[in-house]
């Protein structure tokens, strides 16, 4: 079900190589947070610009947790002006909100239809208890093109990156 709200969200008009980056939040946002959001990411991706030129762009909080930003650049690439802005809104809302963005230590997985986040070190205990399995399915934030992010974002713990760094039972 996850996976197909994940479909019928993200726009159709993007390249596959569109560029992507996945920002998960250390909360969830209530709705109103959410409504904001989008708001404050939709102003930015309809002004962004590289070099001048307009930037097709896209930004979404989904699941209330993850920003997701596209880029298509087939036609006009992202310059790092262009990238230095995306990050300076994104360190906005992190500053707004009171969240961490950046936290690479922290793992998401889908449990029974909700995202759950654990600490890294966390992950090891979780699967001896029994919480989570090599079948969880886990939000691999290191997705970086549109197919990526389509096929690969929602993936098995068994099937990801994190799964040489675990040993299952």
């Amino acid at each position: 079900m996850l996976r197909q709200e994940l479909i019928q969200r993200i726009p159709t008009d993007f390249d596959d190589n569109s560029k992507v980056w996945v920002f998960q939040s250390s909360r969830a946002f209530i709705e109103k947070e959410a409504k904001e959001i989008d708001e404050q990411l939709y102003q930015f991706y309809s002004q962004w610009e590289s070099h001048g030129a307009p930037v097709k762009g896209w930004a979404k909080l989904l699941f209330r947790q993850f920003i997701v930003v596209l880029a298509d650049d087939t036609k006009e690439m992202i310059g790092g002006c262009s990238t230095d802005g995306l990050m300076r809104q994104i360190k906005s809302i992190e500053r707004q909100y009171d969240v961490n963005l950046f936290d690479p230590m922290m793992i998401t997985f889908l449990i029974k239809e909700k995202a759950e986040m654990l600490p890294f070190s966390q992950v090891q205990y979780a699967i001896d208890k029994g919480y989570i399995s090599r079948e969880t399915l886990l939000f691999n934030n290191v997705v970086y093109t549109k197919k990526d992010l389509m096929e690969k974002w929602l993936v098995s713990l068994g099937e990801s990156w994190l799964a040489n760094r675990v040993t299952f039972i």
